[in-house]
């Protein structure tokens, strides 16, 4: 007869690996091996990812600030062979894609890859599918009247890189209000060392009226990344903690994704993320979040 392991040890494994223990250091306290751990973190991360997909949808938003936060898997981008270069896109430098609300810290969608114009879109169309979508135009609306007049959806800032605005109006088209925020840093060129900010610029992409630049922020979802940082080593810099498969990342991203929308209480909020946003009815224990069957 198989030895099975029971629910209590299986949950205990996954909620120190949320709470920033590393692989080992979780063998050690549970008296178990890698390959026990890493099943048990990939059958979580396909629970957490299935579990986000049917939760996480109608959202209403206001506004949604995106970034990218980098890691590497096996060994960093500088060491890769030619043929790992053109032929993998599992090694190396990979990012973790994240949009932000800014009023509820809900995570609403979140992607794992290289930073690429197709990432960029994958992001965007998972976060358009996730909203609640407007009825088509009615005859007494604004749209059969007012030749160039839409009703934004949402607001989206992003940080200055390339491939946003293409991927922002594939997915939302002229229903947004977008813009990049590009902010200026003294001894930038110095790796990992504190560096002090020294000016932003703000521009407006689409829907940012004249004296609205100053609500294109991205400081609530780059605050976001040190409690990323903080509760997921693999993203730690400077550190030995690193993925060696490209699954093993995915499998720890959505776990601490879906632990984090739904049992974790950013800052001086007493409610969840998935609550504020109306989405779940309580505060989520970490095994009912094993369970999916909380409401």
């Amino acid at each position: 007869m198989a030895n099975r392991m029971s629910i209590e040890k299986r949950n205990t494994i996954l909620r120190l690996l949320v709470e920033g223990n590393s692989i080992r250091s979780t063998c050690r306290l549970m008296g178990t091996n890698i390959p026990t751990v890493l099943r048990q973190l990939a059958w979580a991360g396909e629970h957490c990812r299935a579990l986000m997909d049917e939760r996480i949808q109608g959202l209403t938003l206001r506004h949604v600030e995106c970034d990218e936060i980098w890691t590497f898997v096996g060994k960093k981008q500088a060491r890769l062979t030619m043929i790992e270069r053109e032929e993998r896109g599992d090694v190396g430098d990979v990012y973790l894609w994240t949009a932000l609300d800014q009023d509820t810290k809900l995570i609403a969608a979140f992607q794992v890859g290289k930073r690429s114009a197709d990432m960029a879109r994958r992001l965007m169309m998972d976060l358009a599918s996730r909203l609640a979508r407007r009825p088509l135009p009615h005859a007494s609306d604004a749209h059969a009247f007012l030749a160039g007049v839409y009703r934004q959806m949402i607001q989206i800032s992003t940080d200055g890189f390339a491939a946003y605005p293409e991927a922002v109006d594939l997915a939302f088209g002229p229903y947004v209000k977008f813009g990049t925020i590009i902010k200026e840093y003294k001894n930038a060129v110095m790796n990992y060392t504190p560096s002090e900010m020294v000016g932003t610029k703000r521009t407006g992409r689409r829907g940012i009226g004249s004296g609205e630049e100053r609500t294109i922020c991205t400081s609530h979802v780059e605050r976001n990344n040190l409690t990323i940082r903080t509760f997921m080593k693999r993203f730690t810099r400077l550190a030995l903690g690193f993925s060696k498969k490209l699954a093993n990342l995915e499998a720890a991203v959505n776990l601490h994704m879906a632990y984090y929308n739904f049992c974790w209480r950013p800052g001086t909020m007493r409610i969840s993320p998935a609550m504020a946003a109306g989405v779940a009815r309580s505060l989520w224990r970490f095994d009912d979040l094993m369970s999916g069957n909380a409401k």
